[in-house]
Formats: structure tokens, sequence, C-alpha cells
């Protein structure tokens, strides 16, 4: 999953960063709000982390202009700690959650990870496709009960697929959500994560769509003719 953390305090941006990204989760930072702005408005995000204090451009003001563009994008705001005004007019704006100022990073993690899957229409941790279970709190997948191993990266492609299931999902989408923008785009490490996701798992979950890209299927649900 990949997101977005706009945040001016250097120290803190660092900081959430990294905590971030050793949650599995792809980040790209902006310290302002105009570069925030652009990059929410020009890349693919599962959530972004928006500070309503913001230099150049406010956090409310980058918000209401995302949502009269159609940007669509969970958005968690952070607030001031005695900044009650704040909050309803973050959520009046279009804001989806928010933390208020001093904050524990355990409560972050635990909102963006609950905003994901609600804008995937998942209310349940446990996410299942048949025999396989992927658990988004404690990152465990089992199939059949029994754990699988899988890289870092391994994981946030099932996790990204689990969150879509039967969704056609094609590699440039795939690989905009599971890298920051320095990725190189053009990699086609993709087609080996899905080449080994598959051995480890010993089912077959993710099709092949020729031409199209990838989709998770319940193979329990399938039936022969």
């Amino acid at each position: 999953m990949r997101l977005l953390l706009i945040e001016d305090d250097p120290d803190l941006s660092r900081q959430m960063k990294l905590v971030l990204e050793s949650d599995g989760y792809a980040v790209d930072t902006a310290a302002d709000g105009e570069d925030g702005h652009f990059l929410g408005e020009a890349e693919n995000y599962d959530a972004i982390v928006l500070d309503l204090g913001l230099p150049l451009m406010d956090g409310l003001s980058v918000l209401s202009r995302w949502r009269k563009q159609g940007i669509a994008t969970p958005v968690l705001i952070l607030t001031a700690r005695d900044g009650w005004s704040e909050k309803v007019a973050g959520l009046d704006a279009g804001a989806d959650d928010y933390v208020t100022k001093p904050f524990k990073i355990e409560e972050v993690l635990a909102r963006v990870r609950a905003l994901i899957r609600r804008a995937a229409g998942q209310a349940s941790p446990d996410l299942s496709c048949g025999p396989v279970t992927l658990n988004t709190n404690s990152g465990k997948v089992t199939v059949d009960g029994l754990s699988v191993h899988l890289t870092a990266q391994e994981y946030k492609l099932l996790a990204y697929l689990m969150h879509h299931p039967e969704k056609i999902i094609s590699r440039t989408e795939l690989t905009e959500h599971l890298y920051d923008q320095d990725f190189d785009r053009d990699s086609n490490t993709i087609e080996v994560f899905v080449t080994r996701i598959r051995k480890k798992l010993g089912v077959q979950i993710i099709n092949t769509i020729r031409g199209l890209g990838y989709q998770l299927v319940d193979i329990s649900q399938q039936t022969t003719e």
C-alpha cells in the first residue's frame, strides 16, 4: 500500500515515515501544502496523512481542493491538541478520520489500516480468499490455518490484491501502489513476485488475465460444468 504523508515538522515527518515504512507501506512525503496538493492529485495513493498546519497552503485548503476535484483518496488529518474546531472543519471538508497531536504512532497505524480497509469495502482485519487468510493488523498470512512466510514486497502485493478481490488489476496499478515515486516504474518485478506468491501459497487464487493484469479469485466458489 502506498501513502502520502504531508507534514512540515521534519523530525516528525522523518519519524512517521520510518515507522510507516517498517509497517509495510511505501511512503511519499511533502513538507508544505502546495507540494502535498500536487502529489495528491498527480499520484495514486491508498491513503493520505495530512497535517492541517502547513506552510504555503493550509491542510484544510488542500483537502477542500482535492474533494472539489473529485479526488476520493481516504484522508487522515492531524490536528492540534485542543483544536476541536479544526476536527469539525476537517471532517466537514471531506476528511475520513483524525488524530490529535501529540499522538501515539500506533494509533496512526491502526487508523490508516482501518481507512484502507473501509475504502476497499472490507470491515474485518482478516481478509480471506478461499483457504488463504491475511490479517492486516499482524501481517500474518495463513493457508488452511498454517502460516506462510512472505517477504515484505510479496506481502504488500498479496495484501493489495486481497483488498480488491475479483478486480482485474494491471501491473502498472500494482507498481503504483507498492512503491514510492522514486521507484523504476518499468520494472518487471511484479511478475516475479506473483510467481513466488503462487508457489508459497500452494493454491491458485491469483489468475493472470492476459493483456490486462491479475485477478484474485476464490477457487472454492468456482463451479465446474
